[in-house]
């Protein structure tokens, strides 16, 4: 991961690809995606499934995306609850 585009606040992105088979289009098969890119629009993403329309057999039935920040700011968590043992 380049610290410059994760400073740009590119995201881990992970994409679920459900696609119909190219010898039996009735069965979907899934692909899991993963790079990082831009939310909302998601140019890597895009061009990727550009390719794979353009390139491969299998037709794409449904995408799901889900993002995540990689550069967080530092947290500190309580615990719910503290022991003491004597």
């Amino acid at each position: 991961m380049s610290l410059s585009q994760q400073l740009k606040d590119y995201r881990l992105t992970t994409a679920e690809i459900l696609y119909h088979m190219p010898d039996h289009p009735g069965i979907l098969q899934s692909y899991i995606w993963q790079d990082l890119d831009l939310a909302p629009k998601y140019p890597v993403l895009r061009r990727f499934l550009d390719f794979w329309d353009r390139e491969l057999e299998a037709r794409v039935h449904s995408v799901r995306v889900a993002s995540a920040s990689v550069m967080k700011p530092p947290s500190i968590r309580s615990p719910g609850i503290t022991l003491r043992l004597h």
